[in-house]
């Protein structure tokens, strides 16, 4: 989840909603995704999908069986139902999304009902992850127009 921040806080210097997400195989990363919607004008590019993208241009395969995936927020429709699809076999969230959030917030996309459900645990380093979208949200309030402080992104 350390390296997921990591990429959240990157996300954040780069103005984009600062989410970060890895792919884990036999305990090492091979896939690695953070928010890209703005740069890329993508609505797709959340740090699921890309992270999901990378693990398979890794492996060359898009089913990732016995791969974990480790976000800093609770995955939307849109990410759980790639999740799914690439047959993940488990998910790790840091913050819950009560606006968005399709794993237990809104929704519970990844029960079962679906397809084969991936196991879950949410609230994995919650209070940091919540911390720097609190942080990224609160400046964009303010209608700030540069990057998060380098000291915030610094002390993730």
């Amino acid at each position: 989840m350390e390296e997921a921040l990591l990429l959240a806080a990157q996300a954040a210097a780069e103005n984009e909603v600062p989410v970060g997400a890895v792919v884990v195989k036999d305990g090492r990363i091979i896939g690695r995704g953070r928010n890209g919607r703005e740069a890329k004008n993508d609505v797709s590019s959340h740090a699921e999908l890309e992270a999901i993208r990378d693990a398979a241009k890794t492996i060359g395969d898009w089913r990732l069986h016995g791969c974990e995936l480790y976000v800093t927020l609770e995955p939307c429709a849109m990410c759980c139902g790639a999740i799914l699809h690439a047959r993940l076999s488990r998910v790790v969230f840091g913050a819950y999304d009560a606006a968005a959030g399709a794993v237990v917030s809104k929704a519970q996309l990844l029960s079962g009902a679906l397809a084969p459900a991936p196991q879950v645990i949410g609230g994995l380093c919650a209070a940091k992850c919540e911390a720097l979208l609190q942080t990224f949200f609160a400046a964009r309030r303010k209608k700030a127009d540069v990057p998060l402080d380098k000291q915030v992104v610094e002390s993730i």
